[in-house]
């Protein structure tokens, strides 16, 4: 069977670029001084190596990422594709930019997605079972690498306890939890229904103690988490560190980086790049600088483009030049967790003689109790864990929990070394240096600024559309909200409306 959907070409009505651009050119003015500080300061350290601007089409790419968006939508979450072309994924292909396509066929029997452009252009992408969906290069309709089954070693969830299964106790909360208050925590978190919260999961002390899911979507719904895939990408090189495959200060062993004398990229440690401090010259909307220096047409951003281009994403990260040198300057850019699992691709194939697809399933998820993960690749192969994998509220509460517990599993096994969550939850030091308290290690944000209304001690996960795991030490708690791209500007004020009422709930831990 195939759905037809088709719409009518038109004129983007904003820049593509400048859809995704974090910094509007109404801001005020404490931030452009704050971004003319960011860039002043970054100058001082500026190394004389040129950006290479990714070739192609701007507009192609951003189709070929709609293409890939759609069919994660349809084929790993289940949502309609008209629905899902009007509300989810516009990090790579904002809703104006959607117009200029003119016929899409969605292939329920081969499990495929084919766009046509106003250009006549067509860009597919694939459902790769396991491995979620793909974009392709042009004129292709499978990816270069055969998919791999990925299957848990665990028994059926509804005969183990949570977290290792879902079977949920069924005893009174704790006394000192003010359960109304927390059952107006869950539904503020929904409320109004144009957040388009899909799922919100509150664990206490590793218990869930307030849970909701959008209609029609439930426990076992996989939903678009993007950039909270850059935490699980640290998460798995803590693994790595943990086995001795690594060590964290060790310089990141990338042949290229250590062939010519003198590069500077061969000083950049691998606890560098985690607190996305590389260096790398590699461009991404969050620039401060980005709309002044590299804004639509003058080039595509990297940042997207290992996303949307179909290429060898890893290899594009890898070989980058420096622009400054390492843990100097804090930037918030995918070079830095692509370059990461490039060396977790290297670490269990070349070190450990493992299969590389099957490795996150065998040493973290079920360890942890979560049976069931879409983590995509490029064509390729390569894991873009940096923001293109699908998990349920409850997966991502489980990840949270692990660093709750200092890396150490439900069942008592260690899985991530000892002070890893400790390296996690402390500022990056470039960060500090830009005056930015807000970023720390293995791919986790800190609420440093109080951003949200929480206790400082709270660092977190988070993804493009409002899509957060929050993990609050000083109340032993893990909040989940994941949702529907679209709604997030809605959805951010509702996640905050939740943690007020939650730290009313739930009392520090003595």
């Amino acid at each position: 069977m195939k759905f037809m959907l088709r719409t009518t070409a038109g004129v983007p009505t904003v820049m593509l670029l400048a859809a995704v651009a974090s910094c509007s050119r109404d801001q005020s003015d404490d931030a452009e001084a704050q971004a003319a500080a960011l860039v002043a300061r970054a100058a001082e350290f500026e190394l004389d190596t040129e950006w290479e601007t990714p070739p192609g089409d701007a507009h192609e790419h951003s189709m070929a990422g709609f293409a890939k968006i759609l069919c994660s939508a349809v084929f790993i979450t289940g949502l309609d594709p008209a629905y899902a072309a009007e509300n989810v994924g516009f990090f790579t292909s904002p809703p104006d930019t959607r117009k200029l396509v003119t016929d899409t066929v969605v292939d329920m029997e081969n499990r495929l997605v084919r766009l046509t452009l106003n250009n006549e252009v067509t860009r597919t992408a694939t459902f790769n079972g396991d491995q979620g969906c793909s974009a392709l290069p042009r004129g292709r309709d499978k990816p270069f690498f055969t998919p791999v089954t990925v299957t848990s070693s665990l028994p059926d969830p509804m005969t183990q306890p949570w977290p290792m299964g879902d079977v949920l106790p069924d005893d009174p909360l704790p006394p000192e939890i003010d359960a109304d208050k927390v059952a107006q925590a869950v539904a503020a978190a929904f409320d109004p229904l144009e957040g388009m919260t899909a799922a919100f999961v509150v664990t206490y002390k590793g218990r869930i103690i307030g849970e909701r899911y959008m209609e029609g979507l439930d426990k076992d719904t996989h939903l678009e988490s993007w950039s909270m895939g850059k935490s699980l990408t640290g998460t798995l090189m803590g693994t790595l560190v943990h086995q001795g495959v690594y060590e964290l200060w060790e310089p990141a062993p990338i042949d290229a980086w250590h062939e010519t004398p003198g590069d500077p990229r061969a000083t950049i440690r691998i606890g560098d790049i985690m607190r996305m401090s590389s260096g790398l010259r590699f461009v991404a909307p969050q620039d401060p600088d980005y709309e002044v220096e590299f804004g639509y047409p003058a080039g595509y951003p990297d940042h997207l483009y290992v996303y949307t281009g179909a290429i060898d994403s890893h290899q594009w990260a890898i070989t980058r030049p420096s622009q400054w040198p390492p843990n100097t300057v804090g930037r918030y850019r995918n070079s830095d967790p692509v370059t990461i699992n490039h060396l977790i691709r290297k670490g269990v194939e070349e070190r450990l003689g493992q299969n590389y697809h099957t490795y996150p399933q065998r040493a973290l998820f079920d360890k942890i109790g979560i049976r069931k993960m879409y983590l995509e690749t490029d064509p390729y192969g390569n894991f873009l864990i940096q923001g293109y994998e699908f998990g349920t509220g409850r997966n991502w509460a489980r990840l949270g929990n692990l660093y709750l517990t200092d890396g150490v599993a439900p069942t008592g096994e260690r899985i991530l070394p000892e002070g890893w969550v400790e390296y996690a939850r402390t500022l990056a030091p470039a960060w500090e240096a830009d005056g930015r308290p807000i970023y720390g290690g293995s791919f986790f944000w800190i609420n440093g600024t109080g951003s949200f209304p929480i206790p400082t001690d709270a660092f977190y996960m988070a993804g493009a559309g409002g899509q957060s795991t929050i993990i609050i030490p000083s109340h032993q708690m893990v909040v989940v909200r994941l949702g529907h791209y679209k709604g997030s500007s809605f959805g951010g004020p509702a996640l905050r409306n939740a943690l007020t009422l939650l730290m009313e709930a739930v009392p520090p831990v003595q």
